[in-house]
């Protein structure tokens, strides 16, 4: 069956402002009831905004589904390519039972030093390793100390290598983990072959590889909230 490809000019008009700010009020609904105000997460997010890091974080119902799913699956070991400012390595990180642990890679320095003093302030300094460096080059390290396989890993950092951090993912996994992998709609750019973007690209080589992997079953789900129309891709590790 060919793929149905949808014109760049449909993806990428804009959205209107009254569709966005429903879906804000929504999110502030959702929140107001389920996901109430916490002083280590806002903290972190304040902290982050104040050092100018990129306002790119998960939301905090979507931090909070990685929570639930942590949890779900009974997450021992926790994997996080892409650490930012720490907010959904703390959501992570409160999922894990006592002697959990979790590794979190960040290649920018800047954004390394805020995550930690985020996490020293959470009280997770024990519980989580924050590495520094180009994940590409830091996951063959991981894979060589034989540590032990991770029951969740969230990707969420540069598109464009999307395919090596799941290949690496894949490798660090075992039968049952859950691989996260989140901003895969782009706007719903990721519908467009032609599209010059190399972030949709990434995430384009990706489903490419996902629909042949026969040892990961994945399905995407499209989002829409305070941050825009997006979406993530769940695979469950099969072998």
């Amino acid at each position: 069956m060919m793929e149905r490809d949808i014109s760049s000019a449909m993806i990428t008009e804009k959205i209107p402002e009254a569709m966005q700010n429903t879906w804000t009020a929504v999110d502030g609904y959702i929140n107001s009831h389920l996901t109430l105000s916490d002083p280590i997460l806002d903290a972190a997010l304040q902290a982050s905004s104040a050092a100018g890091l990129p306002e790119i974080a998960v939301t905090p119902s979507q931090g909070k589904l990685l929570h639930i799913l942590a949890r779900s699956v009974g997450a021992r070991n926790i994997l996080e390519i892409g650490t930012l400012g720490a907010y959904s390595t703390i959501w992570l990180a409160r999922a894990l039972p006592a002697d959990g642990r979790l590794i979190t890679l960040e290649f920018d320095p800047r954004h390394a030093a805020i995550a930690q003093t985020n996490l020293d302030r959470a009280g997770l300094s024990e519980k989580v390793e924050l590495r520094e460096g180009p994940a590409l080059e830091t996951l063959p390290e991981l894979a060589a100390e034989g540590l032990a396989s991770f029951d969740l890993i969230f990707i969420d950092a540069d598109k464009e290598n999307n395919v090596g951090y799941f290949a690496w993912a894949l490798r660090l996994s075992r039968p049952g983990s859950l691989i996260l992998i989140d901003n895969v709609i782009r706007d719903g750019e990721v519908a467009d072959a032609n599209s010059t973007d190399p972030m949709v690209q990434g995430v384009r080589r990706l489903n490419e590889l996902l629909a042949k992997e026969s040892r990961v079953c994945a399905t995407t789900i499209q989002t829409v909230g305070s941050k825009g129309y997006d979406g993530f891709t769940l695979a469950l590790v099969l072998s």
